[in-house]
């Protein structure tokens, strides 16, 4: 089972982050000020009604008769003040109600033995409280709408250096060696983005140079066994007619044709190749180099097409195809020409996996039911030459009708039996240019 993963980008991220730090700061700091407004006002109204009993009580010790509001002993004195009161002390005393204000006490004792009280309600606790809590909300609110707005800022400028800097890394990926993800970046503020850049760069620099190195080894290995092959080849005619002459002439040609396949993979990887642009009739050259190169395999063409390509890299092209098709598939071979697409078709057990997974790989020639013959260039070729003739070479295999395999794909479904191999090549709508720039084909859906 594959586990839902949620996708988002780092500018909604800070800015959801932002937020939720802002919101948390808020209330914990609306919860503090409205708590500390109310103890302070509790404690100035507490003052206040001591001072207003204690000016009432010297007026009844007077004589005077206490004010409405004051009594003498009265019942409804909590039971904690009135003991106070009574052992000669006076205090103040906030009286909670459930669902109403809070009632503010104070009690002083008299000479002869009674207690003066006096109790008002705590009205700013109703007044002035809610629109404190009021003004804290929308302060928060406006914090909080702030915050989200610099974060969506910050994301975003973080979120566009970093796109620049995978659009470049694809470009390097993808074979350009004059891209820099530090340029791509760029910007006037610093940060990791640009440590992120030069890492990358000096990446790309370091794996360049070894696949250039690698490349002249190649080379040079190659050029190197040019010589001594054919001469090889050479005294190899000069030997009397026989079964031993017969192995050693079909080793040696086996060597030259490997000298040249490796030779030619070396040119496609120094992408100093470039086509010989020619109009063809698509369909009719396609039917008079199959009927040379394989003549036992089938032609049909669905629709013709001109097009603007190099006839020899084309033809070198569909020979590897078919030569692919003959030694590790199955008659009957089939080619299909559909307007600017060729596809190349046999019957047998299909493409290896790791072949449709990573596309062609030199010196592997596949899974062990196609394995036992051949060097595994022939496919690297032809997808280096489809390269340069600005065409894409894809791979498939065809599902057996109503057959299910037990093994799964990358997404977890589970993939057909196979009941042959597919190449298929998709010629450009415009041909490359001199410089071997060429605008990328993208085969149509289904």
């Amino acid at each position: 089972m594959r586990r839902f993963a949620f996708r988002t980008g780092i500018r909604w991220k800070i800015t959801l982050a932002i937020a939720a730090v802002g919101a948390l700061v808020t209330i914990a700091l609306s919860l503090v000020v409205h708590s500390a407004a109310r103890v302070s006002m509790l404690g100035s109204a507490r003052e206040v009604q001591l001072e207003r009993v204690q000016f009432i009580s010297r007026n009844a010790e007077a004589g005077r008769k206490p004010p409405m509001g004051a009594k003498l002993n009265d019942p409804e004195l909590p039971a904690e003040l009135r003991q106070k009161a009574q052992s000669g002390r006076r205090g103040t005393y906030i009286q909670e109600r459930p669902h109403g204000v809070p009632e503010v006490w104070a009690a002083v004792p008299l000479g002869n033995g009674q207690v003066l009280s006096l109790h008002t309600p705590f009205r700013e606790s109703a007044d002035l409280l809610p629109d404190l809590d009021k003004a804290l909300v929308v302060g928060g609110l406006a914090a909080v709408i702030g915050g989200s707005a610099l974060g969506v800022l910050i994301g975003g400028q973080i979120s566009r250096r970093l796109r620049k800097a995978a659009a470049a890394a694809q470009r390097v990926a993808h074979g350009d060696p004059d891209v820099r993800v530090r340029d791509a970046v760029g910007g006037v503020v610093r940060d990791e983005t640009d440590d992120l850049a030069r890492a990358v760069d000096a990446m790309a620099d370091a794996l360049q140079q070894r696949l250039e190195a690698e490349q002249r080894v190649t080379a040079d290995i190659a050029h190197e066994l040019r010589t001594p092959v054919t001469g090889l080849l050479t005294a190899a005619e000069l030997l009397p007619p026989g079964r031993p002459t017969e192995l050693v002439r079909d080793r040696a040609q086996a060597l030259r044709a490997l000298v040249e396949d490796v030779l030619e993979v070396a040119r496609l990887d120094s992408a100093s190749e470039r086509a010989e642009l020619q109009d063809v009739a698509l369909g009719e050259f396609v039917s008079r180099r199959v009927k040379v190169l394989m003549p036992e395999a089938t032609v049909r063409i669905v629709a013709d097409e001109v097009v603007s390509t190099d006839p020899r890299r084309l033809e070198r092209i569909l020979g590897n195809l078919l030569a692919n098709a003959a030694r590790y598939g199955q008659p009957p071979i089939q080619v299909d020409v559909e307007g600017r697409v060729v596809r190349v078709r046999d019957h047998g057990p299909g493409f290896p996996e790791a072949l449709l997974r990573e596309g062609p790989s030199r010196f592997r020639t596949g899974s062990t039911d196609r394995a036992g013959v051949g060097h595994g260039l022939g496919l690297t070729i032809a997808e280096g030459q489809a390269r340069v003739l600005g065409a894409r070479l894809t791979f498939r295999n065809v599902a057996a009708p109503g057959v299910l395999d037990r093994s799964l794909t990358a997404g977890g479904t589970p993939v057909g039996a196979a009941a042959g191999a597919v190449a298929v090549l998709w010629l450009p709508e415009h041909a490359p240019t001199a410089t071997g720039s060429f605008p990328v084909l993208k085969p149509p859906q289904g």
